[in-house]
C-alpha cells in the first residue's frame, strides 16, 4: 500500500454521503487508507457522524483501512492542511446552482483555490463508473502534467480518455501517433509528441482528442454528461500563493455533470498505474 492516503470531508449531509462513497471508491482504486475528516467547533458533535460514515464505508468496501478524524477548526483550513501529503482530497457540492452546505459551500471554493494537492469535487447525479470515460479539458498549451495525470487515472479505471482543448493551443498530430489513436479524432493533439510518449507508457488507454474552436460552454458541459470524471489543471497564483483557476475550470466546478478533479501543475498521480 502507498502511504499517500485519500481524505474526504463530511458533515452529515446528503451530498457528504455522495462524497464519502466516491472517496471510498478512490481509496480502493489507489490501494490506500481513507481518512474521514469532520471539522467542528465542538469535538463532541463529531462522534455520531464519523461512526456512521465509517460504518457505511466498511459495508461498501470491507477491509479498506479507515481513519476517522474529528478536528476543531475551519473545514477549508483543516482539509487543506491535511491534504498536503494526500494522494487526493474529496469534497462534495450541490448539482444545481452554487455550492451547498456549511462544509460544501465556501469550503469547496476555498479548497479549489488553495488546496496543495489534487482535489476531487463531487458533482452530478449519475453513478460513478457508468460511462467508462475520463474527460481531460486542457486550458493551456503546456498542460503536459495534467495530461499525464489524466492518462494515469484513465488507466487506473480501465477507461478511455477523451481530450478537449481550446483552439488557441494547437499542435499538429505527429506522424508517429498510432492509427488507432487517430481514428475518430480531430486533426490536432495536445502537446505534440508528448501524447505519443504518454500513449506508449499507457498502451491500454484509448485516446480521443478534439479541438473546441467552435464549441460553446454548453457543448463542453454536455461532454461531462458522458464522463465519469473530468480532469482540469491549475497553476500557482501570483507570488506562488493559492491556485490560478482559469475560466474553464471555474465553469466546470460550478456546472459540470460529473465529478471534477483539479490537478496542480507538476502533480504526479498518487500511485503507480496498474500493470
Amino acid at each position: 500500500m502507498t502511504t499517500r492516503h485519500v481524505i474526504v470531508g463530511v458533515d452529515g449531509s446528503v451530498i457528504a454521503v455522495r462524497a464519502l462513497d466516491l472517496a471510498a471508491d478512490e481509496a480502493a482504486l489507489h490501494a490506500t487508507t481513507l481518512d474521514i475528516v469532520y471539522a467542528v467547533p465542538d469535538l463532541d458533535e463529531a462522534g455520531p457522524v464519523l461512526a456512521s460514515a465509517a460504518s457505511r464505508v466498511g459495508y461498501r468496501h470491507p477491509g479498506l483501512p479507515v481513519l476517522t478524524v474529528p478536528v476543531e477548526g475551519h473545514s477549508a483550513a483543516v482539509l487543506a492542511e491535511r491534504g498536503r501529503e494526500a494522494a487526493l482530497t474529496v469534497v462534495g457540492c450541490r448539482s444545481l446552482g452554487g455550492f451547498a452546505g456549511a462544509l460544501f459551500g465556501s469550503v469547496s471554493r476555498r479548497l479549489a483555490a488553495h488546496a496543495h494537492g489534487p482535489l476531487l469535487v463531487v458533482r452530478g447525479d449519475s453513478p460513478p463508473h457508468l460511462h467508462n470515460e475520463v474527460l481531460l479539458v486542457l486550458d493551456a498549451e503546456d498542460d503536459v502534467d495534467t495530461a499525464a495525470y489524466a492518462m494515469q487515472e484513465a488507466e487506473r479505471r480501465s477507461a478511455g480518455l477523451r481530450i478537449l482543448r481550446s483552439s488557441a493551443h494547437r499542435h499538429p498530430v505527429p506522424a508517429s501517433v498510432p492509427q488507432r489513436r487517430r481514428e475518430g479524432t480531430a486533426s490536432h493533439f495536445p502537446a505534440g509528441d508528448v501524447l505519443v510518449e504518454l500513449g506508449e507508457q499507457h498502451p491500454r488507454v484509448h485516446v480521443e482528442a478534439q479541438d473546441t474552436a467552435s464549441s460553446s460552454t454548453q457543448t463542453l458541459l454536455e461532454a461531462t454528461r458522458t464522463a465519469d470524471l473530468v480532469v482540469i489543471g491549475c497553476r500557482a497564483g501570483l507570488g506562488g500563493y493559492g491556485r490560478q483557476l482559469g475560466s474553464v475550470a471555474r465553469t466546470l466546478l460550478h456546472r459540470a455533470h460529473c465529478p471534477v478533479l483539479v490537478v496542480p501543475a507538476g502533480q504526479e498521480s498518487g500511485t503507480p498505474s496498474p500493470s
